[in-house]
């Protein structure tokens, strides 16, 4: 375990938290959910009503990274070669040439990902769990880090198109930006009042860092109980009489890595059960599907998530 390396993870999250502080109002836990996914090389979810300052999380998430970044503004008409690039055909050599599309980046914002039909959204699934995409049958392999973070609209909302099962799960986190506490609004209007700007000062974390940081981050120490509640949680969410769809075994899988992260941006070199029950919400969630009769009765993703937290027992830490 190199502790050295999570003393930066440490470093970064806080250099990262005041930036940020300085253009979003009071998102520190949904800093840390970004921070954990990107060390876990895992892709973000932003979802909220117009409004909430989704776009400007995530800009401002990037711009304090010294990290390659382009955006997308998703819209109906958008195509798929919008997103990955297409082949044109060169007069002058008489051959097709590939064009890249925005998607060959470090980081890509998918800025309201939902407003264009399911055939272009598809056209991130396998960017976003391969590291590639494939244009009229050859492979073109996208840089690393490569980090999507995606906003959405709800999905009640007029002109949007919900985000099929297959994309949800490759999200690793999805993170909930409600309306602000009155003192936070007040706050945000002072502020801006004069006009908002992005962070004028990046971290200094370039990819070869960043890879270190992530390997570190994956020898955080898990043991044998806490990986055993893990799987037990994802599991549970299949066989409840609320849910249609479960989470899926990725969900295991990130909720492991996600946990390992968490404790290594808090200065652990190990997990403990409150990482994993905290980390539950954002990372189980989005991958349920509720049963019919379960919508009517009022149960919502979140609530059958708390569900199963409360009927798996927690493994006692030892001594």
């Amino acid at each position: 375990m190199n502790r050295e390396e999570i003393e930066k993870v440490v470093q970064l999250r806080n250099a990262l938290s005041e930036r940020i502080r300085g253009v979003v109002v009071d998102q520190q836990e949904t800093v840390d959910l970004m921070l954990t996914a990107l060390l876990s090389e895992g892709h973000i979810l932003l979802e909220g009503v117009p409004g909430t300052a989704k776009t400007l999380l995530a800009r401002s998430f990037a711009a304090c990274l010294s990290l390659e970044f382009k955006r997308i503004q998703f819209t109906p008409d958008l195509m798929p070669g919008d997103v990955v690039g297409t082949n044109l055909f060169n007069f002058q050599s008489g051959e097709f040439t590939f064009v890249e599309g925005p998607v060959f980046t470090e980081m890509l914002l998918a800025d309201e990902i939902n407003r264009t039909p399911p055939r272009t959204q598809a056209a991130l699934l396998e960017a976003m769990q391969e590291g590639q995409v494939t244009i009229d049958g050859e492979t073109h392999s996208l840089p690393f880090p490569f980090i999507v973070i995606a906003t959405q609209n709800p999905i009640d909302m007029e002109g949007t198109f919900p985000l099929p099962e297959a994309q949800l799960d490759r999200f690793m986190v999805r993170i909930s930006l409600g309306y602000p506490t009155i003192e936070q609004e007040e706050d945000v209007v002072l502020r801006y009042q004069s006009g908002g700007d992005l962070p004028s000062q990046e971290v200094e974390v370039d990819s070869n860092q960043l890879r270190l940081m992530q390997q570190a981050v994956s020898e955080v120490r898990v043991e044998n109980s806490i990986r055993r509640y893990i799987v037990d949680l994802v599991r549970a969410t299949r066989v409840s009489e609320r849910t249609k769809l479960g989470a899926s075994p990725r969900a295991s899988i990130s909720l492991y890595r996600a946990s390992q992260a968490r404790a290594g941006l808090l200065g652990r070199d190990y997990v403990i059960p409150d990482d994993v029950k905290i980390l539950s919400q954002p990372v189980l969630s989005h991958r349920i599907i509720p049963t019919a009769n379960a919508r009517l009765r009022g149960y919502s993703q979140n609530s059958i998530v708390e569900e199963v937290l409360s009927s798996i027992p927690v493994p006692i830490e030892k001594d």
